[in-house]
């Protein structure tokens, strides 16, 4: 690690260290990295780096809090936060981020996409199981190896931590504290009420259905190049705040996706106007003149977390489909639900053939069906055309899904025949 630190000038200095949120937070990974904690409360040592953490869950918490393993971790200096994901998306109000200076922190959270972790993108987030970057932390060094290196204590001596140990389950019986539970009687009908400007809240509007013709004369919107996650799809951190305003949230769609055509984010080409902006002002743009668009991108497109507005923010602004390489599992789930046609290229090479000015059409609809491929007409702009051959995996259920709008759509009409 030392050689890689020094290859790639990564600051050795750790500012923070991070356990738990619902990745490696369990019962056994709270007391493996308490008795690290112990051991160097007992030998006299202070931890270098700032120890936050985030228990895996309200019982966790109890438990813990109750058998003093989280007072270790607060003797230590650490940070107990909520039973939340906390840092591990973004809701971490980490003091300084906004200065984005560059800086080193360790987590034992499953994602480091840039931003993720505080909104800094100059934060260098690293992975290690919660014993690692408890040790990590206290040593304040990314370089320390807890199986070679020592720490010195308050008395100038040097410590070698043991091996972390840990219990699977606490000792004792498990007894719920849930008391009577209330009775509560749903009202056939109710009335929601939200307050007028809400940036938080807003009604959501059913999304509208399929008219039954081919999808034609669509610009495209963004070619992504590289990895595109959902994080980058539909930032966490301060936009969390916004997950019931659809409308406002979806101000982040596509900030964090390269541009293939110019190497940059959030900064993509209006064909109309012929200026380059945000792809969220150009997908409201795209909405109003050409009722749509359409997103391409690489492989496993939207990997990382099952973020659902992920899938609601192209629906919001009418991207009517999305063509890529190959799909992440659950991302692609996500987008047929929603209505969006999630299509792959028949051949991979077809990726390059999508130009910045394209129009494009997708044709074969009508006759949509499980197992038959669709084709898409790019349209560029010196007149000539280029035909791509387009699979898709989706099976009848789901092409009900696009008919009606999404997946909601077609459930409300169920409901509301019986």
């Amino acid at each position: 690690m030392k050689s890689e630190i020094e290859k790639n000038g990564w600051p050795d200095t750790v500012s923070a260290g991070l356990i738990g949120s619902c990745t490696n937070s369990s019962f056994e990974d709270i007391t493996r990295s308490a008795s690290v904690v112990k051991c160097a409360l007992d030998s006299g040592i202070k931890s270098k780096g700032m120890l936050k953490v985030s228990p895996g869950s309200e019982a966790i918490r109890e438990v813990t809090e109750k058998l003093g393993l989280l007072e270790l971790f607060r003797k230590a200096g650490a940070e107990i936060f909520a039973s939340a994901c906390g840092p591990c998306i973004g809701q971490w109000n980490r003091k300084g981020a906004e200065k984005e200076e560059v800086n080193t922190v360790v987590h034992s959270f499953n994602r480091n996409f840039s931003r993720r972790t505080d909104g800094n993108p100059n934060t260098h987030a690293f992975v290690a199981s919660p014993e690692i970057v408890t040790a990590i932390t206290l040593a304040g060094h990314l370089s320390f190896n807890p199986l070679t290196d020592t720490m010195i204590n308050e008395e100038g001596k040097k410590v070698n931590l043991p091996e972390p140990r840990g219990s699977e389950l606490p000792n004792g019986e498990f007894i719920s504290r849930n008391g009577k539970q209330k009775v509560i009687i749903k009202k056939k009908q109710a009335e929601i009420v939200v307050k007028p400007g809400s940036e938080r809240i807003q009604l959501l509007k059913p999304f509208e259905e399929w008219d039954g013709c081919e999808l034609t004369g669509l610009p495209l919107l963004i070619k992504a190049r590289g990895k595109c996650t959902t994080d980058h799809i539909s930032m966490a951190g301060k936009w969390l705040r916004y997950r019931g305003h659809l409308e406002n949230i979806s101000r982040n769609y596509m900030i964090g996706a390269v541009n293939f055509f110019n190497g940059e984010t959030d900064k993509i080409l209006n064909r109309t106007t012929g200026k380059y902006d945000s792809v969220p002002e150009v997908a409201a743009f795209y909405r109003k003149k050409f009722k749509g668009s359409i997103v391409a991108g690489e492989e496993n497109f939207g990997e990382g977390s099952s973020r659902e507005h992920a899938a609601m923010e192209p629906r919001f602004f009418r991207v009517r489909a999305i063509i890529v390489k190959s799909f992440a599992r659950i991302h692609e789930t996500n987008l047929k639900k929603q209505g969006i046609l999630t299509l792959t290229f028949a051949d991979k090479s077809d990726y390059d053939k999508i130009l910045e000015n394209d129009i494009i059409d997708i044709t074969g609809l009508r006759e949509f069906s499980p197992g038959k491929p669709l084709t898409l007409v790019l349209h560029h702009s010196d007149g000539s055309d280029s035909k791509i051959l387009a699979n898709h995996s989706y099976n009848q259920a789901q092409i009900e899904w696009f008919r009606e709008g999404s997946a909601l759509n077609m459930i409300r009409k169920r409901v509301a025949r019986t």
